[in-house]
């Protein structure tokens, strides 16, 4: 059996062939244990009990591959940090923490969706922290779903301008950062997403391999998946759809 891996879809109604590679890759997950979705699956996410047909259509798709004996799970991402146990629960799936450490035979890994090890961008790491703070979230979801939707489309436009001024490298992962929450896992891989730099980076670290594989972000003709057999190694696969 084979243990998948995808992160940053950022799933739109107005992209729809991106929508059409994610519901064609599940239909071909025939030889799936377990699907981990690693966080920003949604372009944006303002809640539970927001729908649309793509929203409808996502949850119906992946609870066909929830009953046919797939694990799910969801992490959270920056732009989907709303999503909750509701959604989840339609689509047949588990909320996954950020910091898992998952077995697949006798390997480890540790999971991540990779913004807060993002460091050096200072200004997004105090925005983080208010966006993931239990209180702020829940005034946010006190409010209409009008006042989430304008509000998601205002952090979405003040993202990307905030992203065309920001030097590359305070964008990408801090390596002290990485090392950090290696050594407090007690692991040698970690998976993440999150910087849209797909790589399969080797290192050492106190005299030990190691070794951060890195999801990309989809397109409207490819996207990108880590495929991990129980009895192999993981790897990185960018498909064209």
């Amino acid at each position: 059996m084979t243990h998948y891996f995808i992160s940053d879809l950022h799933l739109q109604a107005d992209r729809p062939a991106m929508s059409e590679g994610f519901f064609d890759l599940l239909m071909r997950l025939e030889d799936a244990q377990s699907l981990y979705i690693l966080g920003d699956f949604f372009e944006v996410w303002v809640g539970d009990d927001y729908t649309d047909p793509l929203v409808e259509r996502i949850q119906s798709s992946l609870k066909v591959l929830a009953d046919r004996g797939v694990k799910i799970f969801f992490m959270h991402g920056n732009r989907d940090f709303l999503m909750g146990n509701e959604f989840a629960h339609a689509c047949g799936a588990t909320m996954l923490d950020e910091g898992t450490v998952i077995n697949v035979g006798n390997q480890s890994a540790l999971l991540m969706h990779g913004d807060s090890l993002c460091t050096r961008d200072v200004a997004y790491m105090n925005m983080r922290q208010l966006f993931r703070h239990p209180q702020w979230q829940e005034q946010l979801l006190s409010k209409s779903l009008e006042e989430r939707l304008a509000m998601g489309k205002q952090i979405r436009s003040e993202s990307k301008s905030g992203q065309q001024m920001k030097a590359d490298d305070i964008m990408d992962v801090t390596p002290e950062e990485v090392d950090k929450v290696m050594d407090e896992a007690n692991v040698d891989r970690l998976i993440h997403g999150h910087t849209h730099r797909p790589d399969v980076h080797h290192w050492r670290h106190a005299d030990t391999e190691r070794e951060r594989i890195v999801l990309g972000d989809w397109g409207d003709d490819h996207g990108w998946l880590i495929r991990w057999p129980d009895d192999g190694l993981p790897s990185l696969e960018r498909f064209g759809f």
